[in-house]
C-alpha cells in the first residue's frame, strides 16, 4: 500500500507541474514543462546523491578515519545483506544523519560530528540502522525526485510572475499570481505526504 500512495502522490506531483506549466504557458507551457520535468528527473536520477553531499560539506572517511563508525556500518549491512555504502563525514555540531543515492549499490550514509560525539554505539546503531532502512526500501531515491520535482514547480511557478503574459496563457494576470503563490504551497503538501508515506 506504501508503494501505491507514493506512486499515486509522485504521479499527483508531475501532473500538477504539468498543469502549472499549461496554465501559466499553454500548449507550449505544458512542452516545456514536460521536458523540463523530464530534464530534471534524469539528471536526479544520476546526480542527486553527490549534490546533496557537496551541499553539506561531507566528506568521505574509511576505516582509518573514522573505525567505531565504519565498524557499525560494515556490521549493519552485512546483517541487512546490503552492500557497503559510502561513508561520509560532515563537520557540524548538530545532531544528524542521512542516507542518499539511488539504490544501495550507489548509496552514501552521512552523519555529523556533532551525532558520533554525543550519543552511545547502540544509539548510534540505531540511528544508522533506520538510514540503511531508507536505502533498502529506496526511499531516497524517491524523496530526491520528489524534492526536485516540488523545487521545479515553486520555480516555475515564480517564472510565471515575470513571462506569463503570453497569448496562450488562459489565466490572465490574477490567475498567474494565484498559481504562483498556490502552486508551492500545494507541491510542498504533496511533498510531506509522500515523506510520511515513505
Amino acid at each position: 500500500m506504501s508503494y501505491f500512495r507514493t506512486a499515486l502522490l509522485l504521479a499527483v506531483l508531475t501532473g500538477f507541474f504539468l498543469a502549472i506549466g499549461y496554465l501559466l504557458g499553454g500548449r507550449s507551457g505544458l512542452l516545456i514543462a514536460f521536458l523540463f520535468a523530464l530534464g530534471m528527473n534524469f539528471f536526479a536520477y544520476w546526480n542527486s546523491d553527490k549534490m546533496v553531499l557537496r551541499m553539506s560539506n561531507a566528506h568521505e572517511v574509511g576505516p582509518q578515519e573514522a573505525p567505531e563508525l565504519f565498524s557499525i556500518i560494515q556490521e549493519l549491512t552485512t546483517r541487512a545483506g546490503l552492500p557497503m555504502p559510502r561513508v561520509y563525514i560532515i563537520d557540524e555540531d548538530q545532531p544528524n544523519a542521512f542516507a542518499t543515492g539511488r539504490n544501495p549499490d550507489h548509496a552514501a550514509v552521512c552523519v555529523t560530528s556533532g551525532l558520533v560525539r554525543r550519543v552511545s554505539q547502540e544509539e548510534l546503531a540505531g540511528v544508522l540502522a533506520h538510514e540503511l532502512g531508507h536505502v533498502k526500501h529506496r526511499d531516497t531515491l524517491t524523496m530526491t525526485i520528489t524534492a526536485t520535482v516540488a523545487g521545479a514547480i515553486s520555480m516555475i511557478a515564480n517564472l510565471g510572475l515575470f513571462f506569463g503574459n503570453s497569448r496562450e496563457n488562459p489565466l490572465g494576470p490574477i490567475g498567474i499570481l494565484l498559481v504562483s503563490i498556490l502552486a508551492p504551497i500545494a507541491a510542498l503538501l504533496v511533498q510531506m505526504g509522500i515523506s510520511r508515506s515513505r
